[in-house]
């Protein structure tokens, strides 16, 4: 495992190689970041390049994770906005830890499809539970303007709203509710990277435009294929990503365009796993077709 920190640095953005609570404690700076978002890994057992998350006991896992919430409202301005994922049963235990600690604002669900295999003797999961949290309710970034989306109700049925002085049509936009239907990344998609949790660009879109503005600085304490700084970047804002796994730390050097190299071989996105059975298909077409 990775001991010794290594930065990298370009055009506003900072990619951090190192544990994430050495560098919280010993590189950013108390009071200095406008928007947080966490998606640490969550005790599952999933495979990150080798390193299995899965502690000694559960107990272990949420006194890791007391320590990084601490070290991450310490870094968060007054003003901030904190974003925080964990798996469905450890969110309760976060929730409560978070709420003696912060203003919890929304307790989001992001839901997604899935076709894969489901379970067979209880309820698949089908959603991932995110907090968003502020330091001071009255104080505190949230454009909604720039968050909108459609509401059916006016957008679609033209229902007509008769408590009105004046009988109008509903609004044919509205700030999304607390459940998210959004996608999950799958490995036929453009923007997929070689990460198993990896998080879509429209989920951090709609974070980092509600919650920041240009110039601002959004940190990831645990960044895997560093969409957040990806989404940043696009979106104008600032950003600090840490991350332990080295590999992690190629997908966002290229992401963010900081490096077309890395320890002299190029920086490369690996191929969809799609496209190799594409491939294969191909050639095996061919050659019946000779």
């Amino acid at each position: 495992m990775h001991t010794e920190m290594k930065t990298f640095k370009k055009g506003g953005h900072t990619i951090i190689w190192g544990d994430a609570i050495e560098v919280l404690s010993d590189e950013i700076q108390d009071n200095s970041i406008d928007l947080i978002f966490a998606d640490p890994p969550y005790n599952i057992g999933k495979d990150f390049n080798g390193t299995k998350d899965k502690w000694e006991s559960d107990e272990s896992y949420l006194q890791w994770s007391y320590q990084w919430l601490d070290l991450c409202i310490k870094k968060l301005k007054s003003c901030g906005s904190f974003y925080v994922m964990t798996s469905t049963q450890n969110m309760p235990y976060f929730d409560i830890y978070l709420r003696k600690r912060l203003a919890i604002l929304s307790r989001i669900v992001w839901y997604y499809d899935s076709s894969g295999v489901q379970a067979k003797r209880y309820y698949g999961s089908l959603y991932e539970p995110i907090l968003f949290c502020v330091k001071d309710k009255n104080n505190y970034t949230f454009n909604s303007k720039d968050i909108l989306v459609e509401a059916r109700t006016g957008a679609v049925r033209k229902l007509i709203d008769y408590r009105k002085p004046t009988p109008t049509v509903y609004n044919s936009e509205k700030v999304p509710g607390n459940v998210w239907e959004i996608p999950r990344v799958r490995y036929r998609m453009n923007e997929y990277e070689n990460h198993p949790t990896q998080k879509p660009v429209a989920l951090l879109e709609r974070i980092i435009n509600a919650s920041s503005n240009e110039g601002d600085i959004v940190l990831d304490p645990f960044s895997g294929s560093f969409t957040t700084s990806y989404v940043a970047n696009q979106l104008k804002r600032k950003s600090i990503g840490i991350e332990i796994q080295e590999e992690y730390i190629k997908i966002g050097l290229r992401r963010l365009q900081m490096a077309s190299d890395y320890n002299g071989q190029p920086l490369e996105k690996a191929p969809r796993s799609f496209e190799l059975v594409k491939d294969k298909k191909q050639t095996m077409l061919n050659f019946s077709e000779a």
